[in-house]
């Protein structure tokens, strides 16, 4: 993806225009870099709950304890992408960073498993709240 596709999929996801089958794992990373590195105002771990809530709703989701936003997810996914940039040049953008990330394991939705067991990671708890890996921490 280049720079100008994620600045117009991150337009889209904040408008609530973007189309539900364009938010796809990659899309979220994509979106999550962008926030990161081109909006200093906005921090990612306290706005992007609601964004993703508000963005599923405008598509016909629902965000409830079976479906919709997981909070342990998103802050998983977020800690790994800042994780990510802490290693890679300051000059980094949004494609650049996406492109490290698509060659890391992060590509593989199944990422979290590594570090929580699947009826864990996927309870209702952890969709409302964070909780914490059971099999191994989070890399630092």
């Amino acid at each position: 993806m280049t720079d100008g596709e994620i600045d117009n999929l991150a337009d889209g996801f904040l408008a609530c225009t973007l189309p539900k089958e364009r938010w796809t794992h990659e899309a979220h990373f994509a979106t999550a870099l962008w926030l990161i590195l081109t909006c200093p105002d906005v921090h990612p771990e306290r706005e992007m709950p609601g964004m993703i809530r508000r963005y599923n709703e405008s598509v016909g989701g629902v965000n409830s304890d079976m479906s919709g936003y997981h909070e342990t997810i998103t802050q998983a996914s977020l800690h790994m992408a800042r994780r990510l940039l802490a290693g890679l040049p300051g000059d980094a953008t949004p494609a650049t960073a996406l492109a490290a990330l698509m060659a890391s394991p992060l590509r593989d939705r199944d990422w979290l498993f590594a570090y929580w067991l699947r009826d864990r990671v996927m309870s209702v708890a952890a969709r409302r709240e964070w909780v914490s890996p059971d099999l191994m921490p989070l890399p630092a």
